[in-house]
C-alpha cells in the first residue's frame, strides 16, 4: 500500500490524496487552490483547465498520468472548492474512473461544469451520507463507504475504503459537531466498529490542529447570528450579511432570524445563486420559499433599487467577506453598485478571515472604508468548520489508526498535529508521517 500525498500538503487547498494498491489507484478528493484561481480570475472571468494549472491552482497530475490505466476511482468528500473544484479539470484524462460524491457535491460539480462550459465522460455517481460502494479495481474490488461527518457545508463525509491491505480512512475535512443545525451527528457509533475492525491509517485534516481547543458546535453560530439581528436595534437600518455560500445551515439561520424582524431577505451574487439552487435540487434547502435570489445585473439593479428606498424592510445577503475584488460586498463599499451605505447600516460578517496574506490586505481595507461611511460592523459571527487540537486527539482515540498522516497544510498546520500524535504514542516517521506534495508513504 502506498499513498501519495499529492495536493494539500504544502498549501491549504488543491487537496488530492491517491492510495496506490498493485494495479489499483484510487483519487481522494481533487481541489483547486483558490488563491491563485482568484488572482487569475481577476483578468480571466472563466479561465481554462491550463491557465489554472499554470497558474498553481490545480494538483500535480505526473504520477496519475504516468499510471494512467490503474487509476479506478475519484472519491470526492464534499462540495467546497478546494476539494470538488479541480475536478472537472482533472478528471477527464481518466475518462474510466468514476466520481463518487454526495448528492449535493455532485450538484455543485455539475454546476462547475455548466460554468466552464465542461464535458465529463466519467460516470458521476451520488451515494447519500451513511451509504456505501464497491469499485472496481484490476483482480478484486474495493468497498467505499461515505460515513456522516460534519463540516461547514451539507451533505459532508468522511471515507473508509476497504482493501486487502487494511482500511484506509480519509477524514478531510472535519469537525465533531454533536448538534448541527442540518444534517445528522458524525457517525461516532460506525467509527468505533471501525477502530475494532482495525485502521491501517487515517489521514486526517489538520488545519487548526494548532489551537487549544473544541471547535464549537453550529448551534453556537447560530446563536450568534439571532445575538448580531434580534438583540441589537437596528432600527430602519439597512442589514448586510457576508457569509460562506456553501454554508447552507447558516444560511438557514441567518434567513430565519430575519424572517423574525419581518424583513425580505434577498441573496445577491452567482456564487449565492450556485450552491441554493444545488441544495434545492437535492431537497436540502428548506429556506427556499423565504428568499429572493438576485444574480444578473438588471435583477441586482432593481433589487438594490428597492433596498436603497426602504432599507428597513430587507437583509441583504452577499459574498465579499474576504474583501475579494468584484464581490458584491466590495462593489457596494466602493459605490459601484445601486446603493450607498448610510450610517447606522450594518455589516454582519458571519466568516472569519481566511488568514491568506492577500485576504487580510483586502478585509482591513474594506473595513476600513466601511468605517468611513460610519457603517456599524459586526464581524466573525462565526464558528468554524475545522476540527481543533482536541477534536483531533478525540478522533484520534476513536478511529485508533495504526499509522497517521496529518493534512490540509504545509508543515506549520500538520507539524502541531504530528506533536500531538506523539503525545499520545505515534512514533515520528514510524506510524506518524509528515508529508508535503510528492511525498510516497509506503505501509506494509
Amino acid at each position: 500500500m502506498k499513498i501519495h500525498t499529492i495536493g494539500g500538503y504544502d498549501e491549504v487547498g488543491k487537496n488530492l490524496t491517491a492510495l496506490e494498491i498493485r494495479e489499483d489507484i484510487i483519487v481522494f478528493d481533487c481541489g483547486i487552490y483558490l488563491p491563485a484561481a482568484i488572482d487569475l480570475q481577476e483578468s480571466e472571468r472563466n479561465p481554462t483547465s491550463q491557465l489554472l494549472r499554470n497558474a498553481g491552482a490545480l494538483p500535480d497530475e505526473t504520477f496519475l498520468l504516468k499510471n494512467k490505466n490503474k487509476v479506478r476511482a475519484f472519491l470526492i468528500t464534499h462540495a467546497h472548492l478546494d476539494h470538488v473544484g479541480a475536478v472537472h479539470h482533472f478528471a477527464y484524462k481518466f475518462p474510466n474512473a468514476p466520481i463518487f460524491g454526495t448528492p449535493f457535491t455532485i450538484e455543485i460539480l455539475k454546476s462547475l461544469m455548466q460554468d466552464s462550459k465542461q464535458q465529463l465522460k466519467n460516470k458521476l455517481i451520488s451515494i447519500q451520507p451513511g451509504d456505501s460502494v464497491m469499485i472496481k479495481g484490476a483482480n478484486t474490488s474495493y468497498k467505499a463507504e461515505f460515513l456522516n461527518m460534519t463540516h461547514s457545508t451539507i451533505q459532508s463525509t468522511m471515507i473508509a475504503l476497504y482493501t486487502s491491505e487494511g482500511i484506509v480512512v480519509y477524514a478531510n475535512d472535519y469537525k465533531l459537531d454533536n448538534t448541527p443545525i442540518m444534517g445528522a451527528p458524525p457517525n461516532y457509533e460506525k467509527f468505533r466498529k471501525l477502530a475494532k475492525q482495525g485502521i491501517k491509517v487515517a489521514i486526517i485534516d489538520c488545519l487548526y490542529a494548532d489551537t487549544d481547543r473544541k471547535t464549537n458546535s453550529e448551534k453556537i453560530a447560530r446563536a450568534m447570528v439571532e445575538e448580531s439581528l434580534l438583540t441589537v436595534d437596528h432600527g430602519k437600518n439597512g442589514i448586510i450579511i457576508s457569509t460562506f455560500s456553501s454554508h447552507i445551515a447558516r444560511l438557514k439561520s441567518i434567513v430565519e432570524f430575519s424572517n423574525k424582524l419581518n424583513r425580505e431577505v434577498i441573496f445577491m451574487g452567482r456564487s449565492l445563486a450556485k450552491y441554493t439552487n444545488a441544495a434545492k435540487k437535492v431537497g436540502q434547502c428548506p429556506f427556499e420559499k423565504d428568499i429572493r435570489i438576485a444574480t444578473y445585473t438588471n435583477q441586482l439593479k432593481s433589487s438594490l433599487k428597492r433596498v436603497e428606498k426602504d432599507r428597513g424592510k430587507y437583509v441583504v445577503v452577499c459574498t465579499g467577506h474576504q474583501g475579494e475584488d468584484g464581490s458584491i460586498l466590495d462593489r457596494l463599499v466602493k459605490n459601484k453598485l445601486h446603493f450607498n451605505f448610510k450610517s447606522g447600516d450594518s455589516v454582519i460578517f458571519s466568516s472569519k478571515v481566511i488568514p491568506a496574506p492577500v485576504n487580510i490586505s483586502h478585509r482591513a481595507e474594506m473595513d476600513k472604508k466601511l468605517k468611513q461611511k460610519d457603517v456599524r460592523i459586526f464581524d466573525e459571527v462565526h464558528v468554524s468548520g475545522h476540527g481543533g487540537r482536541e477534536d483531533l486527539r478525540d478522533l484520534l482515540n476513536l478511529l485508533k489508526p495504526q499509522h497517521f498522516i496529518p493534512s490540509h497544510g504545509g508543515f506549520d498546520k500538520t507539524m502541531p498535529a504530528m506533536n500531538l500524535a506523539k503525545e499520545m504514542g505515534y512514533q515520528q516517521d514510524k506510524t506518524a508521517h509528515l508529508c508535503k506534495n510528492g511525498t510516497i508513504i509506503e505501509l506494509r
